[in-house]
């Protein structure tokens, strides 16, 4: 029991946990601290509850806890629950655990949404709304039961197939969508037992270091998409990318029987035998991963790699639209990877290339308003825009980054934002989108833009010069800048 004092302080002895109103919520913390230790102190103000405590063998006293002097004799609390159904007893309470013990960590409940910013004021650590509270963990359960149905309905359906099935990485494929290709391939086998062959399919270019670096040292076979390829699977699947057509080589009307992607589209376009698109994820490989973990699929040592460098490097270090699960899913992932090969891909030399664009990035770069416009001219590996994009945002007074590039066939453009009240994936694809592919997530877009009929122009650096103005006048338009406050830096 704590020792008595006469001058009525609080003990000088400690105890691990204090409850501060024990209703269904305090009773509840109780039976969870309980499995831990019964160093553990209950105040109540119900008398009866009090003694059906004590009678329980708990440490419980009659109290009012909105009483200044209700921690006397009682020892010094290290975690202290205030969790009464009175707010203004909660908001005493907390004001004199601060005031005896300052080094005590209080976790407090809201009685209401809007009375948080009080209890921080008073100097509560935690607080939680138990509705707020419930609803959240309802909505977990709600997306974990319908992520493992989606694993589940994947996976029948996979077994079901027998013959070839492509899956098809977007144009110029990166980490996330080749691993997520690698992890399909895997799911498909063992859903199959080994019936279902897969071929990894892309178009464009592998161009940037890292991504070179990471297919071959994964081993990691992928095949050229083209009409003979096409025409030997069975069922086509699309990874990393919204729909058939959109950023990849595949025309708008094939038929395609999978689409996993977590890229935002309005596309209402159905149809597929599977579809699972999450905009509230970082990568797609977090996706592919959660499968493999519901459906209990050996995850090796290759996959569990090409996965996880996969989200950490579309997610920029899991900096960069980063959900909880994607990293929870990381965590699961790391240690089945191989840190050896890990590091090996990310210690790439950059191109002569990457360089001479970077360059051209810092030189040609304009500000206006917090927006970062550069013109980068022609460029023969397109990787490298993104990378100069990605230098250029961390530039002091830039909110938006947007770099723009001609190939032989478009004008590449690659866009970042840390402006919380822009969307600039939707700014682009409002921009672009009628001319040609665009998309993207609130901190970073893409648009290509065909040359079309300016294919054949010899002088790409002029004919990027000559039409980029009315296409950049557009962009301007919808994210609000003001051209005339152009400034050149």
């Amino acid at each position: 029991m704590p020792e008595n004092h006469p001058n009525g302080t609080q003990s000088a002895s400690s105890v691990d946990y204090l409850i501060l109103g024990c209703g269904s919520i305090g009773y509840n913390v109780l039976y969870e601290l309980l499995k831990e230790t019964d160093d553990i102190i209950i105040i109540d103000q119900d008398e009866k509850k009090v003694q059906d405590l004590r009678d329980q063998k708990y440490e419980a006293f009659c109290r009012d806890i909105s009483d200044p002097g209700m921690l006397r004799d009682i020892p010094v609390p290290k975690v202290a629950f205030v969790l009464s159904s009175e707010q203004k007893a909660n908001l005493s309470a907390v004001r004199t655990i601060k005031e005896g013990n300052p080094a005590a960590y209080i976790i407090a409940r809201a009685v209401d949404s809007g009375g948080k910013d009080i209890y921080d004021a008073v100097g509560a650590d935690v607080v939680l709304h138990p509705q707020e509270v419930f609803a959240k963990k309802a909505v977990h359960h709600a997306r974990k039961l319908q992520s493992s149905r989606q694993a589940h309905k994947l996976f029948e359906l996979l077994a079901s197939w027998r013959g070839t099935l492509g899956i098809v990485t977007h144009t110029n494929p990166d980490p996330d969508t080749i691993s997520s290709a690698m992890a399909l391939c895997a799911l498909g086998k063992a859903a199959s037992k080994g019936n279902l062959k897969c071929r990894i399919l892309y178009d464009g270019k592998i161009g940037h270091q890292e991504n070179r670096a990471f297919v071959n040292l994964l081993d990691i076979r992928m095949d050229r998409i083209s009409p003979e390829a096409r025409a030997e699977c069975d069922y086509v699947a699309i990874v990393d990318s919204p729909g058939p057509g959109i950023n990849n080589a595949l025309s708008k009307d094939d038929r395609i029987n999978i689409v996993i992607d977590h890229h935002p589209n309005d596309d209402a376009k159905n149809g597929y035998d599977f579809l699972d698109r999450r905009p509230d994820m970082g990568a797609t490989a977090s996706m592919m991963t959660q499968y493999m973990q519901e459906l209990d699929v050996l995850v090796d040592k290759n996959i569990a790699t090409a996965l996880f460098y996969g989200i950490m490097a579309d997610t920029r270090g899991f900096r960069r639209n980063t959900s909880p699960l994607d990293l929870t899913l990381s965590a699961f992932l790391l240690p089945l990877t191989d840190n050896e090969l890990l590091a090996k891909i990310t210690s790439q030399s950059v191109s002569q290339e990457t360089i001479e664009v970077m360059g051209a990035a810092i030189r040609n770069r304009k500000i206006v308003s917090g927006y970062l416009f550069s013109n980068v001219g022609y460029v023969r590996n397109r990787d490298a825009i993104p990378q100069a994009a990605d230098m250029l945002i961390q530039l002091e007074g830039v909110n938006t980054a947007v770099v723009y590039g001609i190939t032989d066939q478009l004008i590449s453009f690659s866009s970042r934002n840390k402006d919380l009240r822009l969307n600039i994936g939707q700014a682009m694809q409002e921009a672009f989108g009628e001319i040609g592919e665009a998309g993207g997530h609130s901190g970073m877009g893409a648009a290509n833009i065909p040359l079309s009929v300016f294919s054949m122009a010899r002088n790409k650096d002029v004919l990027l010069d000559l039409i980029i103005e009315p296409i950049l006048h557009r962009f301007m338009e919808i994210v609000g800048v003001e051209e005339e406050e152009s400034n050149e830096v």
